[in-house]
């Protein structure tokens, strides 16, 4: 019998981003064997534990996220899988969430229904900035106005929590309302609902708020709920955790990054209102939203507002730049490549699932719009 290999995981467990972490690789023990786990109480950012520089396992699974741990790992000769988006030993393999994909889901959901477009982040971690970035590239690209501000870490000795609750407060009162506002991670957003709500600015019908993580205790103890950003972490653990017992048993794995996408959103009351200044459009989004996959066009949409097709189509274009018929082939197309990127559904019961008579209906139309077949697509994107 092969004997039992002993793994430290340093991962902290005051957040859901590593709880789901550590879920994920939990998942992998349970399939594929037992490993004797060393869980030390962690804390993120916290100097290297005393035990490390002598421990004698055989493998870690580690959150490298300061120079004195990455420094103290680098000595040890025994396989590591790095789980920190800093990336501070490049030639270790290294697993994360996917930040630009978790910044067009973000644009996805806020881009089409606000004026304006704005990302809060923290400095000195690259998932705020590579979330920033993608989510600025895609609002130029769409040619929404764009804003942003970036605080000092929490950690930094330049940081002060009133001051930067002064700051946010004014560039949020400044911002071109009404506006999506997207915050690099739950904890982040909770302070701009708190602060909207000390300034009397209206959520989400001034400003929308949606973060990352959706831990879910937090989300639903914010006033109004939170909406945010679903990341894979329990894949993202999974996929360490092999990785590692790749290593262990003496096999070559690439050191690069394996970037893991977002499952979805979790919507909630921060972003539930469609905030365009007709009310007539507003209530077709939502219709729309609700029904998208049950093979609606035009007409069915009409049954439920009681104008013109012109007249509406008119409306759509000035509010939204796009007709109701474009609108709901784009909702279609983000359900479909929801389910083909999140689910190991089969392509005709996407098709089914979305409201298509057959899976060759839905071929058409998705290559039409994506010049890709949906099989191809799920290949490329699914990671």
């Amino acid at each position: 019998m092969n004997s039992i290999k002993s793994v430290a995981l340093m991962i902290e467990t005051s957040n859901e981003y590593a709880r789901g972490l550590l879920r994920g690789i939990v998942s992998y023990l349970e399939e594929h064997g037992v490993w004797a786990i060393h869980l030390p109480e962690q804390g993120r950012g916290a100097d290297p534990p005393g035990w490390l520089k002598n421990w004698q396992g055989d493998g870690i699974i580690a959150r490298i996220e300061t120079e004195p741990i990455a420094n103290a790992v680098k000595i040890l000769k025994i396989p590591i899988v790095d789980v920190s988006s800093a990336r501070l030993i490049p030639d270790l393999p290294w697993v994360e969430t996917d930040d630009n994909k978790i910044a067009e889901l973000a644009f996805e959901h806020l881009g089409d229904r606000y004026q304006s477009l704005a990302f809060c982040g923290v400095e000195g971690f690259n998932w705020s900035k590579w979330r920033k970035d993608s989510f600025e590239k895609l609002a130029t690209r769409h040619g929404i106005p764009f804003s942003e501000y970036t605080q000092p870490s929490r950690i930094s000795r330049k940081y002060s929590a009133n001051r930067e609750r002064r700051k946010i407060a004014d560039w949020i009162r400044n911002l071109d309302k009404p506006v999506g506002l997207f915050a690099c991670y739950d904890i982040q957003a909770q302070t701009l609902l708190d602060i909207c709500r000390e300034q009397d600015i209206d959520v989400p019908e001034d400003v929308a708020i949606l973060g990352v993580d959706n831990d879910e205790l937090l989300c639903k103890l914010c006033k109004p709920k939170l909406s945010s950003v679903i990341p894979d972490t329990h894949t993202a653990g999974y996929e360490a955790a092999r990785l590692l017992d790749s290593l262990m048993e003496g096999k070559r794995v690439k050191k690069r990054a394996h970037l893991i996408p977002p499952i979805g959103i979790a919507n909630r009351q921060s972003t539930e209102l469609m905030a365009t200044s007709d009310a007539e459009v507003n209530i077709a989004l939502r219709w729309i939203k609700e029904h998208v996959c049950d093979g609606i066009g035009v007409k069915d949409l009409l049954s439920q507002i009681p104008i013109s097709r012109r007249s509406l189509e008119h409306r759509f274009v000035k509010t939204l730049g796009r007709t109701p018929h474009q609108e709901i082939n784009r909702q279609r197309m983000i359900q479909i490549k929801k389910l083909l990127l999140t689910t190991n559904l089969s392509l005709a019961t996407v098709a089914k699932n979305t409201g298509f008579r057959s899976v060759d209906y839905m071929s058409v139309f998705f290559k039409r719009e994506m010049k890709i077949p949906p099989g191809s697509y799920r290949r490329k994107f699914s990671g």
